[in-house]
């Protein structure tokens, strides 16, 4: 997970996007690559140590070909296609490089956005591509959209003990759990985020709240804003609609649960699984 927190490997060409001429030098270009992703946001790579696709072929349109830019100097290329198989995030970044994971999620996000949202929120006129897939220009009323991300918070909570807060969601199957999430709503910090989640689904007040990392997390299209918060109490009381129930743990308690098969905890995928671990390994420094 440790890729979020870098310059990235992605370059997006904001500059060169408005030349046209650019663009489809770089769909001819030998080394280009393109992606497919489906509706069900699969993409058409098997879950290989690295991405494998395919060379672009025939003539460049942009309102079905959008770049995500250039990786190691490589054109990359997506586009929305029904496919049989396929591989989803959660196969896929566990297994894939820094530049790949970084790929990937870029092209399962920006597929969705233009599926999703082809007309415009202020006149439901339709959309055009442009600026090779990065905005949707509307003709009737003159406004540009851009591809979006809703902020979520998810938070690690720990007490005085150092014992990790989780949680297990009614619709989860028995002994999944997790550290509490929610999205950020109008007019809200991301701070203010944190207390509110944590206070409607466990009544826990909060003394301190440290911003960790950040991570994309296309489904549909949020980012990820991982914090770790001390809990100025211990008596948990879920709201018993998301969060069913909830309880604490300490280190060795949650490693016998693992090994028993009592508890699963989120997958490598996830900043879950990193703010877990972190806090397994005594390196989540929790606020004061």
């Amino acid at each position: 997970m440790d890729a979020w927190n870098g310059p990235g490997h992605l370059d997006r060409c904001e500059h060169q996007r408005p030349d046209a001429g650019w663009l489809s030098a770089c769909w001819a270009d030998p080394a280009a690559l393109l992606l497919s992703v489906d509706a069900a946001g699969r993409l058409d790579i098997g879950a290989g140590p690295a991405v494998a696709g395919r060379r672009p072929g025939g003539a460049f349109d942009e309102q079905r070909h959008y770049l995500l830019g250039l990786s190691d100097g490589r054109p990359v290329f997506v586009q929305s296609a029904e496919f049989a198989g396929g591989a989803g995030l959660r196969e896929l970044l566990p297994v894939l490089g820094e530049a790949d994971r970084e790929l990937v999620v870029a092209a399962v996000a920006l597929v969705q956005w233009h599926r999703t949202l082809p007309h415009c929120g202020l006149c439901g006129a339709a959309t055009v591509v442009t600026l090779g897939g990065m905005v949707r220009h509307c003709p009737a009323c003159g406004r540009d959209r851009f591809p979006r991300s809703d902020p979520a918070i998810i938070v690690a909570v720990v007490d005085a003990d150092d014992r990790l807060l989780l949680g297990h969601q009614a619709v989860w199957a028995p002994g999944r759990l997790s550290i509490l999430a929610g999205f950020v709503t109008a007019g809200e910090s991301l701070e203010q985020a944190v207390h509110r989640e944590v206070g409607e689904e466990t009544g826990l007040p909060l003394s301190a709240v440290r911003y960790v990392a950040s991570q994309p997390w296309p489904f549909p299209r949020s980012l990820m804003l991982g914090f770790v918060a001390r809990a100025a109490g211990t008596d948990i009381q879920v709201d018993g609609v998301e969060i069913e129930w909830a309880r604490w743990f300490a280190r060795d308690e949650l490693i016998a649960a693992v090994e028993a098969g009592e508890v699963s905890l989120p997958g490598e995928a996830s900043i879950a699984h990193r703010l877990i671990g972190d806090w397994q390994a005594a390196t989540l420094v929790s606020p004061e």
